[in-house]
């Protein structure tokens, strides 16, 4: 099957860098000028730079000529995947469309499987999701990461055509549980970056790590999800990456809280509206998620660093 990535920031053109090494893939940036330098210097200076483009690779600002291809990565950011699906519908809704965002959707509450399913219900969605940073990838450094596909047998081809050297995928069916780990752990990395920014101690992180995730699994296990993806890679894997490094946007936004610093609003930090969705969320399911809460007031200026911590220690004790 035919290749293309949609959306050529860094973790696209990562991406699309890793399957150039095994087979010819198309590239598409919004921004003309964009792809005519990726064509002409055969790199991504604005994203990755000093990372050579592969000769099979193919950047273009052709959107037509990127969505012939059988399968499309849908590398955009997870509040502008709805504008850029119905924006495009004729080109899109018989494809299969594999999303590579995490969050939710501010506005319905929805994962981007079920915002592809809403936007296009003639096209055959999955998710790519797990520990991953645009740059390991792009440098050949291997990890490991999660294809959910409902449909058992798309999964397996899928499977087949974009694992490569550096890239190890395990499939799975539950797109839910795949889903609500990659969102959900975006949140968690925000409130660990403002535990570390503030100089509360790696004690505080480890404990809010382990708390999130129990916090991740209360909501995945309402919706439906498997215990065991959550415990996978694109659950306890991810969270402990994005808890623990600072190539984490959500992690440096979380630092930037903490330290009482600002932070370039024009970075995209998909947690934030993830925190903020999921809040709202949790609330109409009837579910208590502390910590998300804590963060939607610390990104609201509703909390201080002081008294959430208060906030969350003065909660009433209970068995783990």
């Amino acid at each position: 099957m035919s290749l293309s990535v949609l959306g050529a920031g860094a973790f696209g053109t990562a991406l699309a860098i890793s399957l150039a090494k095994q087979a010819p893939v198309t590239l598409w940036a919004r921004d003309a000028e964009h792809a005519a330098k990726m064509r002409e210097g055969r790199c991504n200076t604005a994203r990755l730079p000093d990372i050579p483009l592969p000769e099979a690779l193919t950047p273009t600002s052709d959107f037509h000529l990127a969505a012939s291809a059988e399968v499309l990565l849908l590398a955009v950011p997870m509040q502008k995947l709805r504008s850029v699906l119905e924006a495009n519908r004729e080109a899109l809704d018989s494809k299969v469309l594999v999303a590579c965002c995490k969050g939710i959707e501010l506005k319905t509450g929805l994962g981007p499987i079920a915002v592809i399913s809403e936007v296009l219900p003639g096209a055959r969605s999955a998710l790519l999701t797990g520990p991953s940073f645009a740059a390991d990838i792009a440098r050949g450094l291997p990890t490991a990461l999660t294809l959910a596909c409902a449909d058992a047998d798309l999964c397996r081809r899928l499977q087949e055509q974009l694992t490569t050297a550096n890239l190890r995928l395990y499939r799975t069916t539950d797109t839910c549980g795949a889903e609500l780990g990659g969102a959900l752990k975006n949140v968690i990395a925000i409130a660990c970056g403002a535990v570390i920014g503030a100089g509360l101690g790696d004690s505080a992180r480890a404990a809010l790590m382990t708390r999130g995730y129990a916090e991740m699994q209360r909501m995945a296990l309402a919706c439906g999800a498997k215990p065991e993806t959550l415990a996978g890679l694109s659950g306890f894997g991810d969270l402990t990456l994005t808890c623990s490094s600072t190539l984490s946007r959500n992690y440096q936004l979380g630092l930037s809280i903490g330290r009482g610093d600002g932070f370039d609003p024009t970075v995209t930090v998909e947690g934030a509206a993830t925190a903020r969705a999921t809040a709202a969320k949790a609330k109409t399911m009837g579910l208590d998620m502390p910590l998300t809460e804590t963060v939607v007031g610390l990104l609201n200026g509703d909390l201080t660093i002081a008294s959430a911590s208060a906030q969350l220690l003065a909660r009433p004790l209970k068995e783990e």
